[in-house]
């Protein structure tokens, strides 16, 4: 049976629980299942997954709780963040690895899959723990650029003179401070090739109080064109506090754009994905990429077939303006880039 990471750093020990701001919100996050189904006056019956949250640990930040419909055990943002029994089953197809990115590594915690851009795994933590992450059994203690000490990841994107962009990911990269982040972009900045910075991130939807002034300075002063990419998969994710973080990117300068997981159960209808898409283009963010499910060990319950992919993107074209509909595509263990199914 395959090993699920587990990231003893990812509690926020160093943050008081008490503490104002987004570190003491991912501090408070919520870590069991019975709990988040007691707070949500769910049966107790719906946490039966003791064992899917040893193997994979549940973290849910209680900013999250007011989006979840109350008694909802099919609440779609609850879905992504309940461990459950279907994540013990063995699927043929489904792999610890799905996306190859174990053996693409090109140096100390950066992976190199598509030519000209490198991805960065700049930290080992996130602001919550979803259920279909395609990097929940990846190697973070070894695979993590260290914070404090990136001279090796630099000198190796410095040898490389192809490389014209790095890519900030995880774990999620804002979960590092802003002064450690804005440190790492002024010493990204001087490897005189580099034009580029891209942060992928989930936290100015889950936690949006993440997203300050700090935050955009440092994007804004890299002296490399820099843009985050949000990840969102429901409309009931953004709310105002998410809302209001989106805006102050936008506003400062940063382009935004977006991308969503195909879901089932979650976003597996024209309705559900026109009102996310609608919504976030309402708020200035461009939808990127609509991924079909990496096919990760433990998230097959949530796979949608292609072929309704398809279908929905069909139906989305007829009803939406172009630019509202996102690419969708799937990536594969092997190849230049991403595939574009539709």
């Amino acid at each position: 049976m395959a090993t699920f990471w587990v990231d003893e750093r990812s509690d926020f020990t160093t943050a008081p629980r008490t503490a104002a701001g987004w570190q003491g919100a991912l501090a408070g996050a919520l870590r069991s299942p019975g709990e988040l189904c007691r707070l949500l006056g769910l049966d107790p019956a719906a946490a039966a997954a003791a064992e899917p949250a040893r193997r994979f640990p549940m973290l849910v930040p209680r900013t999250l709780l007011k989006r979840i419909g109350h008694g909802d055990a099919q609440d779609p943002i609850l879905r992504q963040v309940l461990p459950h029994p279907d994540e013990l089953a063995a699927v043929p197809g489904f792999s610890t690895d799905p996306v190859g990115e174990v053996g693409g590594a090109c140096g100390p915690g950066l992976l190199q899959t598509y030519p000209g851009r490198s991805l960065m795994v700049a930290a080992s933590r996130c602001g919550v723990h979803c259920r279909y992450c395609f990097r929940r059994h990846f190697p973070f203690q070894s695979g993590t650029a260290a914070a404090g000490d990136w001279q090796p990841a630099l000198e190796q994107l410095a040898r490389d003179r192809s490389i014209r962009e790095v890519i900030l990911s995880g774990g999620d990269p804002l979960t590092l401070s802003d002064a450690e982040l804005g440190v790492l972009a002024q010493r990204l900045a001087a490897v005189p090739h580099l034009r580029r910075i891209r942060v992928h991130t989930r936290l100015p939807i889950v936690v949006p109080q993440r997203v300050g002034p700090e935050l955009t300075e440092w994007l804004r002063g890299t002296g490399l064109a820099a843009m985050v990419v949000v990840q969102a998969n429901h409309a009931a994710e953004i709310d105002g506090a998410a809302a209001g973080a989106l805006g102050q990117l936008v506003d400062a300068g940063v382009p935004v754009l977006s991308q969503s997981v195909l879901l089932r159960g979650v976003n597996d209808s024209v309705e559900a994905l026109a009102a996310l898409f609608e919504r976030l283009i309402d708020l200035r963010v461009i939808p990127y990429y609509l991924h079909q499910l990496d096919r990760v060990a433990g998230a097959a319950h949530f796979e949608v077939p292609q072929g309704e992919g398809y279908a929905l993107v069909a139906a989305l074209r007829a009803r939406l303006p172009g630019y509202a509909v996102p690419r969708y595509v799937r990536q594969f263990s092997s190849g230049p880039c991403k595939q574009l199914l539709a």
